[in-house]
């Protein structure tokens, strides 16, 4: 049975359809780009930090990272609410050769952002790559999301280059679908 939509889901799906920019998360300038995306949207955008930890690279992350099979990582674990209602789990991975000792390996809020604090310990950004895709939600997603049976969610898998190529992040991040499509600017 599906369940019916709460205030968060009405904020998400009654006016316009929510069109989500990477830019402002990739660009490594300091700031709460979540909250003002949510709060263009006329909500506050606020997040849940759900986990911090060292973990062998799962293969789709060593595979975006470049890096060996169950090579170690930290990867930072989170949900992202509107209006206290969740809409996004974003897990984002990073190498532990470049994460560990700093704090992206911390449980705690990082001021300016992750993109900004690479930027800090010399790993400016300098490009992105970005996969989308869609599926079921799997039950541990509907319980985070609030969702109900049969929901679909948006994949987007992005991996944020340094200088020379180099990988830095991974974050592989599971949207709630109703209401939001994804648009990409590109400048040649």
């Amino acid at each position: 049975m599906v369940k019916p939509p709460d205030q968060g889901d009405r904020a998400m799906t009654n006016a316009s359809p929510w069109t989500s920019v990477s830019m402002p998360y990739v660009s490594g300038q300091r700031g709460d780009a979540w909250g003002a995306e949510a709060a263009a949207h006329g909500g506050t955008g606020t997040q849940k930090l759900l986990g911090v930890e060292e973990v062998p690279a799962p293969a789709v992350v060593a595979h975006m990272l470049g890096l060996a099979a169950d090579d170690p990582v930290i990867v930072r674990r989170r949900l992202m609410l509107f209006d206290d209602h969740p809409v996004e789990i974003t897990d984002s991975y990073y190498p532990a050769a470049i994460a560990r000792s700093t704090r992206l390996a911390e449980a705690r809020k990082i001021p300016g952002g992750a993109v900004a604090l690479l930027a800090d310990i010399g790993h400016r950004p300098s490009h992105v790559r970005e996969d989308v895709s869609a599926r079921l939600a799997t039950p541990d997603e509907q319980a985070l999301l609030r969702l109900g049976v049969q929901s679909c969610v948006l994949l987007l898998a992005r991996t944020l280059f340094a200088e020379k190529d180099l990988p830095v992040e991974a974050s592989v991040m599971t949207m709630t679908a109703d209401g939001r499509r994804l648009r990409y600017e590109l400048t040649p």
